[in-house]
């Protein structure tokens, strides 16, 4: 393992030659949202995003995009003060229910995630204030907070959670997990705390040296694989 990133530079240089240079390559970063707009998203919002990201996982992403106009109805706004105490049938029609995808095991994590949300916001006002101050240098921690407190938000499914809502962090994708590893800056399963805490520690180096945004750096990355 190095105790000290790589030089970023080296990753920059190669994701603008694989992208057509770095006004092409500038031009697919994406979107961070500033403190200020994140505080004033819509628990519902949020919970419809967690949902969405949970359902698109091992899943076509474009069915469920096509089909979430259909999730919404069928989940009546994704309102988490209705959602966290649902009675038990509710979540039984659901499973019927042809407009969304019906596997029952997704569907039941819609009340625990509700939950989480409702609790974050009696003590910080909202989820979005939470994520608002809540720093890019300690991600993981935020990660394991997800983990522990929601309901099947371990793997990169929070990390893509985090990025649908322009919250600030890396993504550990394949192309990411292999410009670390093939670099020896992640030794341990990126699904695992220590091999997150390894990338955590890669992604603050590099955000000190370029002052980037670090989904940018994590998209940058991933453009840096390949031939």
């Amino acid at each position: 393992m190095n105790d000290i990133a790589t030089d970023f530079s080296r990753f920059y240089d190669r994701a603008c030659q694989r992208k057509g240079g770095e006004s092409a390559m500038l031009a697919r970063m994406p979107k961070v949202t500033p403190a200020g707009e994140l505080k004033q998203l819509d628990d519902r919002s949020i919970l419809s995003t967690i949902t969405r990201c949970i359902f698109r996982a091992g899943f076509v992403w474009r069915i469920i995009e096509a089909k979430w106009p259909g999730f919404e109805e069928a989940f009546k706004g994704f309102v988490p003060l209705y959602w966290q105490q649902v009675p038990p049938e509710i979540l039984e029609e659901l499973s019927k229910d042809e407009r969304i995808v019906r596997n029952q095991q997704k569907i039941n994590t819609v009340p625990a995630n509700a939950r989480m949300i409702v609790e974050v916001s009696e003590k910080y006002g909202s989820f979005g204030q939470f994520l608002a101050q809540w720093p890019s240098s300690q991600q993981a921690e935020l990660l394991h907070y997800l983990k522990k407190n929601g309901s099947r938000l371990g793997g990169v499914t929070p990390q893509y959670v985090l990025r649908e809502l322009g919250w600030d962090g890396f993504i550990l994708s394949n192309d990411v997990v292999t410009a670390l590893t093939n670099h020896k800056l992640i030794d341990a399963s990126p699904t695992s705390q220590k091999g997150i805490k390894q990338a955590q520690s890669a992604f603050n180096s590099w955000h000190e040296q370029t002052q980037l945004p670090y989904s940018h750096l994590s998209r940058i990355l991933s453009y840096s694989v390949g031939d």
